[in-house]
């Protein structure tokens, strides 16, 4: 059953923080613990997570802005969940910063934040709403208007997530795959199929390819699972076609094989996606190649407020996806937020936010693009390119003379009202 937390608008008279000498409680007022209070604590609003109890008499739900407090710590600590379940238990900062005065208050069993996660990623999946989000986004307006902070100038700028995943080849997904599906076996099958899968079974996925040498070696044998893969995958099909598993493991076979007439046959490297599975647990994680590095995992791209007035800047938008998202398209699909939420007139960001679709949606919004650079090689300075002209306009943005800066003369057939 949900039930707001009021407590901690009514503070113990006797406390472990009362406890404490007078400059002492001052300091801790002062510290992140009680900034963290005040501009993130209080002015979370519980309500909207209302949907994720039961509406019948029961047990009072933990405290939702302690639990919502508690992943926020996490995630700016680095801590771990039983560090982060320590640092709540006996830390006083920790509990002060969650309007807590005593180590007596607010007990709960750490299982107590997972269900919570869990709620929460169930009711985004099934109704298509972050309630952490839209949550962090109402506190981030709150603290926009109590500081005065200008939002007219922002700027935009994503970075890569590595995912929490074996940095496996393919041959290592595909010899993890056939091991799965072997779990699905009943009895009368594993022996049915006992002899295909004996060379698979001999260790897990890492030490079968340690074994083999050679790329011709390494492609027979990539050869060889895919084909194990297919028939266990036909044989299992009316058993357990449902199972989250097997559909796992159809995805990887279908991105990874050709099948003609039940040949199998492996994909070049080059015909892969980008969004094609790069591990058998993290469905989402994708590929991506930038600049000469290779990532496997996701992007986070950022929003912030840059107007040299502001005594502090604000992040005003969070986006995560996987990596193989362009830059580009991660701001066509947060511009109406921005829009919408704050006074964005100028964006600043660098030469992979422009596309036409952007350009689009910059136009329809208002905003202006300051991009620092563009998509594209670095000019040949051996030849002459478009950045070495000077293009001179009339009232109207019409080109009147085009100069080239190498020769500092007007370029041939251009001249003053051409």
């Amino acid at each position: 059953m949900y039930k707001p937390n009021k407590r901690h608008l009514q503070p113990l008279l006797i406390s472990n923080v009362n406890d404490l000498p007078e400059k002492h409680q001052r300091r801790l007022e002062h510290s992140w613990a009680g900034v963290f209070y005040r501009e993130f604590f209080c002015r979370l609003k519980e309500e909207p997570f209302a949907v994720l109890f039961a509406d019948l008499p029961s047990r009072p739900n933990t405290p939702v802005n302690v639990l919502v407090g508690l992943d926020a710590l996490k995630a700016g600590f680095g801590w771990s969940d039983e560090e982060l379940y320590d640092h709540f238990v006996f830390d006083v900062q920790v509990r002060f910063a969650l309007g807590y005065r005593d180590l007596k208050e607010g007990e709960f069993d750490l299982r107590t934040l997972y269900n919570f996660r869990r709620r929460l990623s169930h009711y985004n999946q099934a109704h298509g709403v972050n309630l952490l989000s839209a949550a962090f986004a109402d506190i981030t307006d709150q603290q926009i208007t109590a500081f005065t902070v200008h939002t007219g100038k922002q700027r935009m700028d994503s970075t890569q997530i590595a995912s929490h995943i074996l940095d496996a080849s393919r041959l290592e997904l595909a010899v993890e795959a056939i091991q799965r599906l072997t779990r699905l076996l009943k009895l009368g099958d594993l022996e049915r199929y006992a002899e295909l899968l004996a060379p698979f079974s001999q260790g897990d996925a890492g030490q079968y390819v340690y074994r083999i040498k050679g790329k011709d070696a390494l492609a027979d044998h990539l050869l060889a699972a895919g084909k194990v893969l297919f028939q266990l995958l036909q044989g299992l099909a009316a058993a357990v076609a449902q199972e989250p598993v097997y559909q796992v493991v159809q995805r990887f076979l279908d991105e990874n094989y050709r099948v003609l007439e039940s040949q199998v046959q492996a994909k070049e490297p080059q015909e892969l996606a980008s969004g094609s599975l790069q591990s058998l647990d993290d469905l989402e994680a994708t590929y991506r190649q930038k600049g000469n590095r290779f990532y496997k995992g996701y992007v986070a791209n950022l929003t912030e407020t840059c107007d040299p007035q502001n005594s502090l800047q604000l992040i005003t938008a969070v986006q995560v996806a996987p990596n193989n998202t362009g830059d580009a398209d991660l701001l066509v699909e947060v511009l109406p937020e921005l829009k919408e939420r704050t006074d964005l007139e100028t964006l600043y960001a660098d030469g992979g936010y422009g596309s036409p679709e952007a350009d689009e949606a910059l136009s329809r919004a208002r905003v202006e693009l300051h991009q620092t650079g563009i998509r594209g090689k670095d000019p040949n300075p051996q030849k002459l390119n478009l950045s070495n002209l000077t293009f001179d306009v009339d009232e109207h943005d019409q080109p009147v003379q085009v100069t080239c800066s190498r020769c500092r003369s007007p370029v041939p057939g251009s001249r003053p009202g051409a």
